[in-house]
């Protein structure tokens, strides 16, 4: 299983410079942004090109890929009109690019697989190189890519399409795309840069981690942050979601099937837990989407969904709501926590709930010590509640809390048996035989509606319900500092 055990695996824990939001793309919503050329509403991309330099450019933007991909691409970045289209993008697990104007595309022999990852991704485009090789570098977390599947350099001095009058800039809603994370994205007019203009090794870690871009973004270039969600979206006034943040004038204002609710603070600076595609057990497997933080059931067989990320110590909170959770129609949906060393919810050493003879239960099972002890919950759930995991692996008899709208059930905690005693590592589980759909928060992305916005006492984290005192989110910050 793929899981995030330590703190110098696959996250940035950089104190330096901080991206502080990023972007939930999901492509089963057909959600997607866009620097649209419509002289009727004035958000004009490019309308006049005459100050561009057509034949060198930058893109750069970090991503969170959170579903596989047999075939098909994650969260592309388009400039297209006309049928012709400047692309950036994950194909096939591959990074790919191209340019049908230009005549070039690449995509290299590398795949890049991890979803629990922030990924750093450059293209950077100067088609008057004599050599064909330096016409278009691409970049993955700082290293140039050398080795490629499809390699085509296109022609001397030839224009990129991504430039030319009333081309579109598009990110996400397109089709065949996955769901997912992107942030600090940077699109360069006239200069071909490169990673190190975005990016860093960190002394400490080795992590390539993000830093602050001195470069110089053109007539026609921008950076988008997704800062400014609490703005009213205004093309003329630079203003909303989609502002450019460049110090040019260039906002992406058309937004589709898309709002501020998508805004997330799982980031490349603070990598947070979600549910990992990664892992999958039992006959039939769960349909994770929203950023990976859903997962929807389907058909009577036993599925599992396991977390990106694990942990054996410290103290941790999470929450999770369930949809058509009344009587019944919970019968044998589990989740709770598990141990990573356990095969799965049925052998390995658990805490899980779920529903039994009319009320709603919390269970140990352990095979190591045959336990199976089950403690009422506090009577029949609706879709309405949402609960609360607190989980010590602190304390000299570890322990967990389950809080029910912000309530605590088994007062001051229930101990875990003997077979947790031992140094493993733990992991947010959920297991069901029927086919309902769990929705978990850790801090970083909920399609839960949030209306406290509480965080953790390092200021990490949205939740419904404040995390108890000494507990924290799953997150990089929180595993550098207590995991």
């Amino acid at each position: 299983m793929e899981v995030l055990q330590r703190t110098a695996n696959r996250g940035s824990i950089s104190t330096g410079y901080d991206i502080k939001y990023s972007n939930k793309f999901e492509s089963d919503n057909g959600e997607g942004i866009t620097r649209n050329y419509d002289a009727s509403t004035g958000a004009n991309c490019i309308a006049n090109n005459s100050t561009t330099n057509a034949k060198k450019f930058t893109v750069s933007y970090w991503v969170k890929k959170t579903e596989l991909l047999a075939s098909g691409q994650n969260i592309p970045w388009i400039a297209i009109a006309g049928g012709y289209a400047t692309v950036v993008k994950f194909q096939d697990e591959k990074f790919a690019a191209y340019d049908d104007t230009a005549g070039w595309s690449l995509a290299t022999n590398a795949v890049f697989r991890d979803n629990s990852a922030w990924y750093h991704l450059v293209c950077a485009v100067d088609t008057t190189q004599s050599t064909a090789s330096n016409r278009v570098n691409l970049y993955v977390n700082g290293v140039l890519q050398t080795s490629f599947s499809t390699e085509n350099y296109g022609t001397q001095d030839a224009d990129n399409q991504l430039w030319k009058v009333n081309t579109s800039h598009t990110i996400g809603n397109q089709a065949y795309f996955k769901g997912g994370y992107i942030a600090e994205l940077h699109c360069i007019d006239g200069t071909q840069y490169a990673a190190s203009d975005f990016g860093e090794y960190d002394d400490d870690s080795g992590i390539w981690i993000p830093k602050e871009a001195d470069v110089t973004y053109g007539d026609q270039g921008y950076y988008i942050n997704w800062s400014d969600f609490g703005s009213a979206n205004s093309n003329a006034n630079n203003t909303g979601i989609g502002k450019d943040h460049s110090g040019n004038t260039n906002p992406f204002v058309n937004l589709d099937n898309w709002s501020s609710a998508d805004i997330a603070t799982d980031t490349p600076t603070n990598n947070f837990c979600t549910w990992s595609p990664l892992w999958a057990e039992g006959r039939a497997n769960g349909t994770i989407s929203e950023g990976a933080t859903q997962v929807a059931w389907g058909g009577d067989a036993w599925k599992i969904a396991r977390s990106s990320m694990a942990v054996s110590k410290g103290k941790w909170y999470w929450e999770i709501k369930g949809a058509n959770v009344t009587g019944d129609t919970w019968n044998n949906n589990l989740f709770g926590f598990a141990s990573v060393e356990g095969q799965n919810g049925q052998y390995g050493p658990t805490v899980l709930l779920g529903y039994s003879t009319g009320n709603y239960y919390y269970r140990v099972a352990n095979s190591q010590t045959g336990s199976d002890n089950w403690g009422n919950a506090g009577g029949a759930w609706s879709s309405s509640d949402t609960f609360g995991f607190a989980l010590d692996l602190e304390s000299s008899t570890k322990k967990f809390i389950l809080y029910r709208n912000g309530s605590a059930v088994n007062g001051s905690g229930t101990d875990l048996v003997s077979g947790f005693q031992t140094e493993q590592f733990f992991t947010p589980y959920a297991t069901s035989y029927n086919g309902d759909t769990q929705f978990l928060n850790f801090g970083g992305y909920t399609v839960n509606t949030i209306s406290s916005a509480a965080s953790d006492a390092n200021g990490y984290g949205t939740f419904e319900y404040a995390p108890p005192s000494g507990y924290y989110a799953l997150c990089t910050k929180n595993l550098a500092e207590f995991g």
